[in-house]
């Protein structure tokens, strides 16, 4: 009578997904953008059930939180489960969802090979696991840096622009100058002026 092998038991990959969008707009909804990141995530977990992955019960869920810094109190709480031991593998429906700083998802790539814990894009087909993962990754995240730096650039050359062409951006003006009444620029106070140039 032969005598089969046991089956070497199974390593379980604790999967954590993490979710992020930057409004709060639209989040009351029953089905929101979170659920939809959430979903596809675990899907994603669930296709590789053979090499043991499993999504763990928590959620980590930032509704309303920029991606521009890491004060977001479900990233803290993830990044303190990954601290303990409790994660193996993070997993996210795309890259900006974690981050759109390079230098803080540098710090954050350091935190997980640190803790032995592979970060996994489920859209954009990236694994940190192996150099070939982490280059696209890094090229990809760079642009969305560019992304966000150009964003913010818009307003303040807007703001310049106006004031070139001599509009008043708001708050109390400066001494010297009065707001034209109905207008949205200033005119110069002649009496305050005297005072300025004495």
């Amino acid at each position: 009578m032969s005598r089969r092998k046991a089956k070497p038991p199974e390593k379980v990959v604790r999967c954590a997904i993490y979710t992020r969008k930057s409004v709060a707009r639209g989040l009351e909804q029953e089905f929101n953008s979170l659920d939809a990141q959430r979903d596809a995530c675990a899907q994603y977990i669930q296709s590789q059930k053979a090499a043991g992955w499993r999504a763990l019960p928590e959620s980590y869920d930032d509704g309303g939180f920029t991606g521009a810094n890491t004060d977001r109190p479900a990233l803290e709480r993830l990044l303190a489960d990954i601290e303990a031991g409790e994660v193996d593998c993070m997993v996210v429906y795309k890259v900006d969802r974690l981050s759109r700083s390079l230098m803080d998802f540098a710090k954050l790539l350091a935190l997980f090979d640190q803790k032995d814990v592979t970060f996994v894009s489920t859209t954009q087909n990236f694994n940190t696991r192996n150099s070939m993962g982490r280059l696209p990754l890094n090229i990809l995240l760079s642009f969305a840096q560019f992304e966000r730096e150009m964003i913010a650039e818009r307003p303040r050359d807007k703001m310049a622009a106006a004031r070139r062409k001599g509009h008043f951006l708001g708050g109390p003006p400066v001494l010297g100058y009065d707001l034209a009444p109905g207008e949205a620029r200033l005119v110069v106070n002649s009496q305050e002026a005297q005072r300025v140039l004495a």
